[in-house]
C-alpha cells in the first residue's frame, strides 16, 4: 500500500486540532470584541450618572459665581453657557462634546478642562503607578509569607495587617506618615512633587513630560532625580498600601489553594521542601488573580488619589479635582470625573485582555 504526500506530511488528527485551534482564536477574538463593546456601555452609564447628578444641584454657574454676581449678570452667563436650555438639549450637546473631545471650560478660572487634564493628568499617573510599585512589593512578598506560615501566629498577624492596610483611610495614613517621617524623623519631605528649585528647572526643559521623574531623567542631574523620588516615598506609600492589602489577601489565598492541587502533592511527596513549592509551584498561579483585578485597583487608585493628593499638595488631577469642589465648578467636576470614567473603562480592557492571554479560562 502506497503513502501519498499528502499522508506523509498531514498526521492524522490534524484536521482535528486545525478546528480546535480556530475555535481557540475564535474564543479569544469574541472576548476582546465583546470587552471592548462593553467599554462603550459603561463610559456612557457613567457620564450620565455623573451629568444627572450635577445637574441636580441647579445650573453651574449659580452654583460657582451666585453670590459673586448680581442676578442680570448671572442670567447672562447662564444664557451664554445655553444652561437655561432644557436638560435633554443639554445632555445630547454634552454627549456630542465627549466624543469629540471636548470636555467643556471651567467655571472658576475659565481654562478648557482639556488643558486641565494634560498639565495635570501626568502627576497622577506618576502617583498611581508608583502606588502599584508599593502594592506589589509590599502585598506579594506578604501573601507569599502567609501562605507559607498559614494558621500560624505569623499568618494572623499578617491578615490583620491586610485588613488594616485597606480599612485605614488614606488621608490618616498619609498624615500619620507625614508626622512621623516628615516631623519627628525629619527624613522625608511631606508636601509638593519637588522642591521648587527643581520644578522651575523641569520647567525650561523644552519637552517636558509632567511627570517628574522622566523629566528628571531628562536633566540628568542625580540630586534632582533623588528629590523627585524622595518627595514621591510618602504619598506613594499612603496610597500603596491601600491596595497592598488586597493583594496581600489575593496571594495568600491562592498560594494555599494551588498548595493543595495534585502536582504540588506530588512534588511534596518527592521530598521538595514547603518554601520551594510556594516559590516554584504556587507563585505563579496566584499571580493570575492580581492581574484580573488590577483594572478594579486602577479605579481605587485614582479614588483614593483625591484623597493623597490633597494631603501631600500633590498637584494631580485629585488635587484639582477637590480644588474645583470648593469652589462649585461642578463643569470642571463633571469633565475631570468623565475623563477618569474614560481611563478606568480602557484600563479594565487593557487588564482583561492581558489576563485571557495568561489563563485561557478568563474568556469562556
Amino acid at each position: 500500500m502506497t503513502t501519498t504526500a499528502a499522508e506523509v506530511t498531514t498526521p492524522p488528527g490534524a484536521p482535528e486540532q486545525k478546528s480546535r485551534s480556530k475555535v481557540r482564536g475564535g474564543g479569544l477574538g469574541r472576548y476582546i470584541l465583546i470587552r471592548f463593546l462593553l467599554i462603550f456601555p459603561t463610559v456612557f452609564i457613567l457620564v450620565t450618572l455623573v451629568f444627572l447628578l450635577m445637574r441636580t444641584i441647579g445650573d453651574p454657574i449659580t452654583a460657582s459665581l451666585g453670590g459673586r454676581l448680581n442676578a442680570e449678570q448671572l442670567q447672562e452667563r447662564i444664557h451664554a453657557a445655553g444652561y437655561d436650555r432644557p436638560v435633554i438639549v443639554q445632555y445630547v450637546e454634552y454627549l456630542g462634546q465627549i466624543f469629540t473631545g471636548n470636555f467643556g471650560t471651567t467655571i472658576s478660572d475659565n481654562r478648557p478642562i482639556s488643558t486641565v487634564l494634560l498639565t495635570y493628568g501626568g502627576a497622577t499617573l506618576e502617583l498611581a503607578v508608583y502606588a502599584l510599585i508599593v502594592a506589589f512589593i509590599v502585598g506579594i512578598p506578604l501573601g507569599m509569607l502567609a501562605a507559607y506560615l498559614r494558621d500560624r501566629w505569623p499568618d494572623a498577624v499578617l491578615r490583620v495587617l491586610a485588613i488594616l492596610f485597606y480599612a485605614t483611610p488614606v488621608f490618616f495614613a498619609g498624615l500619620l506618615l507625614k508626622l512621623v517621617f516628615g516631623v519627628w524623623l525629619g527624613v522625608l519631605p511631606i508636601a509638593g512633587r519637588a522642591t521648587t528649585s527643581t520644578e522651575l528647572q523641569m520647567q525650561l526643559l523644552p519637552n517636558k513630560t509632567g511627570i517628574y521623574l522622566i523629566d528628571a531623567l531628562q536633566i540628568g542631574d542625580p540630586a534632582i532625580i533623588g528629590d523627585v523620588l524622595s518627595h514621591a516615598v510618602l504619598p506613594a506609600i499612603a496610597l500603596g498600601l491601600l491596595t497592598a492589602g488586597v493583594f496581600l489577601r489575593l496571594v495568600r489565598t491562592n498560594v494555599i489553594g494551588t498548595l493543595s492541587a495534585d502536582y504540588v502533592d506530588a512534588a511534596r511527596s518527592r521530598g521538595v521542601s514547603e518554601f520551594r513549592l510556594v516559590r516554584k509551584h504556587a507563585y505563579k498561579p496566584a499571580l493570575i488573580p492580581i492581574i484580573t483585578v488590577i483594572g478594579l485597583q486602577i479605579a481605587l487608585l485614582l479614588g483614593g488619589a483625591v484623597l493623597t493628593e490633597t494631603t501631600f499638595e500633590w498637584k494631580g488631577l485629585g488635587f484639582m479635582l477637590a480644588q474645583y469642589l470648593s469652589a462649585r465648578d461642578f463643569v470642571a467636576v463633571q469633565g475631570i470625573v468623565a475623563l477618569l470614567a474614560v481611563i478606568v473603562a480602557i484600563t479594565n480592557f487593557i487588564v482583561d485582555i492581558v489576563a485571557a492571554l495568561i489563563d485561557p479560562r478568563v474568556r469562556y
